[in-house]
């Protein structure tokens, strides 16, 4: 980042600073990381995605679904299952997430 963040840098869990913002719904911070260039598709010690956590540990609100698409926009891998082998769109359905199942299909995701 222009102000010199490593990118790269990971928390207790792995995971770059990306997968807690799209956990946490916070829209404007995964669109900021997306633009700065943290890895869209890194996985955590958990087996899991930033877009991974969106669905399992959002709430498939709005914010969740800007989140998901922001994540795509920025080259997120729809299908790269979790540590189970487990797909984004099996685990948007699992939780009964239309509107997330609606974009996650749009995009490719089987």
């Amino acid at each position: 980042m222009k102000n010199g963040a490593d990118l790269k840098s990971t928390n207790r869990y792995g995971g770059t600073a990306l997968i807690p913002a799209a956990e946490r719904g916070h829209v404007t911070t995964v669109k900021t990381l997306i633009d700065a260039g943290v890895d869209v598709d890194h996985v955590n010690r958990l087996g899991w995605t930033a877009l991974i956590e969106a669905i399992i540990l959002g709430d498939g609100s709005d914010k969740y679904a800007q989140i998901v698409t922001e994540l795509i926009k920025g080259g997120a891998d729809v299908n790269l299952a979790d540590g189970s082998g487990i797909s984004p769109l099996t685990l948007a359905k699992s939780k009964g997430y239309r509107n997330l199942i609606e974009i996650l299909e749009r995009s490719g995701a089987k």
